[in-house]
């Protein structure tokens, strides 16, 4: 089952709590603007990047169609170059083999880098649970870790942090985990990342154990590659004696050259961004280079249930760039990934979080409704997934043909006023009258949130069809 954080409320009331954080929105909406308006920038530098991402979404396609297929060709070239596969059905799962796997080398501390499915999982509860300390390596989800926080972007965790938030975090919480801050901390970019890298170091240097995550892992070669940007997924993947790789079974990519596409489409499409800083890749233990254990965790966790729905298996596509949440309105304007309640936020975690868990609870059911249908995100996703294509297909599937009473006694009139020619005149003519003096009034019932928030465009004093039949000498179907 997908994970949804307990005791979250659905996503419009969620939404209504943070209404009134401007600090929060402020955060996110500075970074959002600016990530976007890089990407965007990096992007339009690219020739080719209208079939960058046409072969993205083609790759991504021939992956969900012979999934059996190259989980198996994974296995086997994981296992011949001395890695060892586990198989997770379900997050519960996945969590006890690794678990488990920690265990058996008698070490309690153990370095993460940032992975969402980890997240999605629950592993780091599950360590913590069996007396493992496991640490966040990663800048963002570090200040997370430290604050208690959940992840509030996919490559962002802390995007909803600024950096005065930042500081007073590492001063107040660092010195319980390891290395306190330096004294005189400030917030400044570069005194901020050098207190983490002091901290952190002590734990590379110690821990024995690394967990990763994986943004791609190549069929034809069993190699796992991660992207990043600071170098902390470096040391987590060389330092350690065992490297535990997690990743959902989507992760696939067939062969060594399809990441030629994917080498520029992630970087471009979630930071804008030529390249990223660190690219880290594995295919199993070297003898005297990095790690001596290699284990890899194929998750499922519900992945099977979104590939078996025709319209909802694109979310599978997803390299999990972000791009879509860097241009969603809805994700700016309600208070960021805080307000969705599960681990995937945005329009993604809007169709993929609900499939993931097979719409099993209040949280998921109202994810598919975070949405305006803009279609922004679709414009941007690298791998072309339609998004307001998937979310009314799970709107359809969440309303059962139920829908408000007030909305079926709408829907109801409307089809007796538009069967009816004469009916439909009456009513626009009633609607150039009345409209614009009623524009100014809040609707009643169930419209008034609508509202609140927008105002009611100016009617047209003629009508179309009033206006086609003066134009074309006809009588006006108010005449007798």
């Amino acid at each position: 089952m997908s994970r949804t954080f307990v005791g979250m409320p659905k996503f419009a009331k969620m939404a209504d709590r943070v209404e009134n954080d401007t600090v929060l929105h402020d955060n996110i909406s500075h970074a959002t603007r600016k990530i976007r308006a890089k990407r965007a920038r990096v992007f339009a530098e690219v020739p080719d990047a209208p079939a960058l991402r046409e072969a993205g979404a083609a790759i991504k396609d021939d992956v969900i169609r012979h999934l059996g297929h190259y989980l198996r060709q994974l296995e086997e070239s994981v296992t011949a170059r001395g890695g060892h596969v586990h198989w997770a059905e379900d997050g519960e799962e996945a969590s006890r083999i690794i678990t488990e796997l920690v265990k058996a080398t008698g070490t309690r501390d153990v370095v993460k880098v940032k992975s969402m499915v980890s997240e999605e999982i629950g592993l780091d509860e599950a360590l913590v649970e069996a007396g493992i300390e496991p640490i966040e390596t990663d800048l963002g989800a570090f200040a997370n870790q430290l604050r208690g926080d959940r992840p509030s972007h996919i490559i962002a965790p802390s995007i909803h942090l600024n950096r005065d938030q930042i500081r007073d975090t590492f001063v107040s919480e660092m010195h319980k985990h390891g290395r306190p801050a330096p004294e005189g901390l400030t917030d400044s970019p570069e005194e901020l990342t050098e207190a983490a890298r002091l901290h952190l170091r002590e734990k590379f240097l110690k821990a024995k154990v690394g967990i990763s995550g994986g943004n791609f892992a190549v069929a034809e070669t069993g190699t796992v590659l991660i992207f990043e940007g600071e170098g902390n997924g470096r040391m987590c993947s060389t330092l350690p004696d065992t490297l535990i790789s997690v990743i959902g079974i989507e992760k696939l990519l067939p062969t060594w050259q399809d990441l030629e596409v994917f080498l520029q489409l992630l970087p471009l499409s979630a930071v804008g961004e030529r390249q990223n800083t660190y690219i880290s890749m594995w295919s199993g233990p070297t003898p005297g280079d990095g790690p001596s254990d290699f284990h890899l965790v194929l998750v499922d966790n519900g992945r099977t249930r979104a590939l078996a729905d025709p319209v909802g298996r694109q979310a599978l596509r997803c390299i999990r760039c972000s791009a879509c949440l860097n241009v969603c309105p809805v994700f700016e304007h309600a208070g960021g990934g805080q307000t969705y309640g599960a681990v995937y936020s945005g329009p993604i975690g809007a169709i993929l979080t609900p499939q993931l868990g097979g719409l099993s609870n209040e949280v998921e059911r109202s994810l598919p409704y975070a949405s305006t249908l803009c279609g922004a995100c679709s414009e941007v996703c690298p791998v072309k997934i339609d998004f307001p294509e998937v979310l009314l297909h799970l709107r359809s599937k969440t309303s059962q043909g139920k829908g408000h009473a007030a909305e079926r006694v709408a829907m109801s009139a409307s089809r007796a006023v538009f069967e009816h020619p004469h009916a439909l005149g009456a009513v626009q003519r009633m609607a150039g009258t009345l409209g614009n003096k009623a524009a100014a009034l809040p609707l009643p019932g169930p419209s008034a949130a609508w509202t609140r928030t927008r105002d009611l465009p100016d009617l047209p004093d003629t009508s179309f069809r009033r206006w086609w039949r003066k134009e074309h000498g006809q009588p006006d179907e108010g005449e007798a």
